[in-house]
């Protein structure tokens, strides 16, 4: 699916730790919302910093709306132990509805040995869980994809309209006042269909007086 398809994805609110124990070795699992491969790294050194007398600090991030930027790394764990199955955690993350479309966040486990070695079977399941359960205990908010739009209406209108649209359920941004008119900023779900619903609702909201001008699209929290 093209990143244009996508009109709604998934993520986490702030930062969240969660600490578990396996076999006398210390996870604290660290989940932080970024949306930038610069982001997820700052987790990181932050991590590294906090814990720097950690054995591993491993991490994973998953990043933008059609998750195209997926990353892993073990730090110092046999190979495939430790970032394969956080990022696996992330991915089957069943969210909201049913989806798996968990997006822009970067999680850390960071790793104190506790002198029992876990063999690669343990340590996937250690690192996959201490994952999950820091995302059970990470609140969420749903991301949309809106369309901005702009209506120009004389100053006269401008109230009357404004107070129209939100009645009939359009998110009003704000309304600009110019010398000439004054343009009502709306936002409407991203979609051919929601423009034209849109537009028509406007017409019948004016009497054809007024037409609407497409902004940009814009990424916006919904609660």
């Amino acid at each position: 699916m093209s990143d244009s398809e996508i009109t709604g994805y998934t993520t986490v609110r702030g930062e969240h730790r969660h600490e578990t124990e396996v076999r006398r070795s210390r996870f604290v699992a660290v989940v932080r919302r970024v949306d930038t491969e610069d982001g997820a790294r700052q987790l990181l050194t932050d991590l590294r910093r906090e814990f720097h007398d950690a054995r591993h600090h491993c991490s994973a991030f998953v990043i933008g709306p059609d998750r195209s930027i997926q990353r892993a790394n073990d730090d110092g764990e046999p190979s495939g132990t430790a970032g394969a199955p956080m990022l696996d955690a992330i991915l089957r993350r069943v969210t909201t509805g049913g989806a798996t479309d968990l997006s822009d966040l970067a999680v850390v486990v960071v790793r104190y040995f506790g002198g029992v070695l876990l063999g690669a079977g343990g340590l996937v399941r250690a690192y996959s869980d201490a994952v999950s359960q820091a995302l059970d205990a990470a609140p969420t908010v749903q991301r949309r994809l809106l369309q901005q739009l702009t209506v120009p209406v004389a100053h006269a209108d401008a109230g009357r309209v404004e107070n129209d649209l939100r009645a009939a359920g359009t998110e009003v941004l704000g309304t600009d006042y110019l010398t000439d008119r004054a343009l009502i900023q709306v936002a409407v779900p991203a979609g051919d269909a929601s423009v034209e619903g849109f537009t028509a609702r406007l017409a019948s909201l004016t009497a054809g007086q007024s037409g609407a001008e497409l902004q940009d699209l814009k990424w916006v929290d919904c609660d």
